[in-house]
């Protein structure tokens, strides 16, 4: 199985940009950035590909609305072409309270836009005419878009729920999850997913899966501060829901936490549930987080 990392990009580019090579340097497979409310992750991630030549790259993820398929398409593929084919294109829903109270747009039916937009985007970024004309959505293009030296990027959906693994796994290259738990991506978003790709006929989908990572011999410690920096997401339903069907109360009790040994271990069972690749949030202090790194580096398979 893959590891690689969530950075926090809220530094100058040029601490970002030291923190990717540290990455590389221990011997990870890629870096992925989310799409918060500092840099735009696309663009920055241009800038990583040109000055870090040896990493993949990856969103988790794009919200896909306020960007039109055609427009994410565009910026998707004119990174491929700056950095070599090296983009794993994660995109995603976001939430009611962003969507409606900050961008003021509709969230109505967001299953249905999220499979709507794929119906355009896919298409699009494999080079092909498009007119996707929706209840949601219309986008029509005169010809293919033209972006000289890019392939297609994998494109990976932020699916949580049933029916947006349903979707993921009709449409997309698979799913990207953020606060899931192992159990649950063992008994729930690998089979939904798997399923809705070979009904599709769809190879089998990549299953990345986001999560706070601290390798740590006061491991108390670490889940209190686990559960400070990203105790927030207990608030937003999805992710609430993924705590409540793994049995968890706090962030922290879906974190991978411990010795090596015991990280070890976990990676074991979190492959074992159907990960392919394992995108640490890493934590702790800098020597925590040195041993994280090394440690991810060492078990890195892709």
């Amino acid at each position: 199985m893959r590891t690689s990392v969530n950075l926090d990009a809220s530094k100058p580019i040029d601490v970002v940009t030291d923190r990717v090579r540290t990455a590389v340097d221990a011997g990870l497979s890629g870096i992925w950035l989310a799409q918060v409310f500092g840099y735009d992750a696309l663009t920055l991630l241009s800038v990583i590909g040109t000055r870090v030549p040896d990493v993949d790259l990856g969103t988790a993820v794009v919200p896909v609305y306020g960007r039109h398929p055609q427009v994410m398409a565009q910026q998707a593929l004119t990174v491929q072409a700056i950095v070599g084919n090296r983009l794993t294109l994660g995109v995603g829903l976001s939430h009611q309270t962003v969507v409606e109270s900050m961008w003021g747009l509709s969230f109505e039916r967001p299953a249905h836009y999220m499979a709507e937009y794929l119906a355009a985007l896919m298409p699009m970024v494999h080079g092909q005419t498009v007119d996707a004309r929706g209840d949601l959505i219309t986008a029509a293009t005169r010809g293919p878009l033209e972006v000289p030296g890019a392939e297609p990027p994998a494109v990976l959906v932020a699916a949580l729920g049933p029916v947006m693994l349903g979707v993921a796994g009709r449409m997309a290259d698979g799913t990207v999850t953020w606060m899931t738990g192992i159990r649950t991506v063992g008994r729930h978003v690998t089979p939904r997913i798997t399923a809705a790709a070979r009904q599709a006929g769809r190879p089998a989908p990549r299953v990345v899966v986001g999560l706070p990572v601290t390798v740590t011999d006061d491991p108390d410690s670490a889940r209190e501060r686990i559960d400070r920096s990203f105790g927030f997401y207990l608030g937003l339903p999805s992710y609430k829901a993924m705590l409540d069907m793994e049995g968890a109360t706090r962030p922290s009790d879906v974190a991978l936490v411990g010795s090596e040994d015991r990280i070890v271990e976990l990676v074991g069972e979190l492959h074992e549930a159907g990960a392919t690749e394992l995108v640490a949030s890493v934590a702790g202090s800098p020597e925590e987080r040195t041993r994280s790194l090394a440690l991810l580096g060492s078990i890195n398979t892709g």
